[in-house]
């Protein structure tokens, strides 16, 4: 089955230019478009997309919330969010990230970039580079909640020593092999740890991860 994906941009040229690009894929159908974050709900709701490549500056509903809305707990569907961005340190972004989304990608990536993209997050996976959520992370920590503010999360006192270790590494964006190479353990392993940690922190992916050691104060901008 191919890969059923939403367009949400307020330019219909650019909604133009990315459904070219994708259905000249075999294993990707552009099954609707959106000129807000309004019409993308009600896009979401009627088809049903596996991924809605989303715009984060819109009338009437921006990307951030039409993204909260989409993957929050009251979601009705598979849909996961891929957000578009004029820059790579768009204040919104981390927004969008803590939404939800599952990455983001710049409105001027190659083609082959923006395809794989959309496979990498139908499969489940966060498309975001760990040095980019670690660049993005440290320029925006003054906007997230201090962790000593608002005190250790209980959930933190849930994972093992190991998995901590585990935390702090992939928020500093390491890779699962840097991660494996660090800790003097297989990849395999690392993997599992990662998914201990996603699964006691109720997280869906790494970004997701990497944003709430900033949060909780696990991990501090510049450490």
């Amino acid at each position: 089955m191919p890969i059923r994906v939403l367009l949400v941009d307020d330019q219909p040229l650019l909604r133009t230019g990315f459904r070219m690009i994708l259905e000249a894929e075999g294993d990707v159908a552009v099954v609707g478009e959106a000129g807000d974050g309004v019409q993308a709900l009600d896009q979401v709701r009627a088809l049903q997309p596996d991924v809605v490549l989303m715009d984060i500056r819109m009338p009437r509903m921006d990307g951030v919330e039409a993204t909260r809305r989409i993957t929050g707990p009251q979601r009705n569907g598979p849909a996961k969010v891929l957000v578009l961005t004029t820059f790579d340190l768009d204040e919104y972004v981390i927004e969008a990230l803590r939404a939800g989304a599952s990455g983001f990608l710049l409105k001027d990536a190659p083609a082959a970039e923006l395809v794989q993209a959309i496979r990498v997050v139908a499969a489940g996976e966060a498309m975001l580079a760990p040095s980019v959520t670690r660049r993005l992370l440290d320029k925006y920590a003054g906007k997230l909640p201090s962790g000593e503010e608002a005190g250790v999360p209980d959930a933190l006192h849930t994972l093992t020593e190991r998995e901590v270790e585990v935390l702090k590494l992939v928020a500093r964006g390491l890779s699962n092999a840097e991660i494996a190479a660090d800790l003097f353990v297989s990849e395999t392993t690392v993997k599992t740890h990662v998914g201990h940690v996603l699964t006691k922190l109720q997280l869906r992916d790494r970004v997701q991860a990497a944003v709430y050691a900033y949060e909780s104060g696990l991990v501090r901008p510049g450490s």
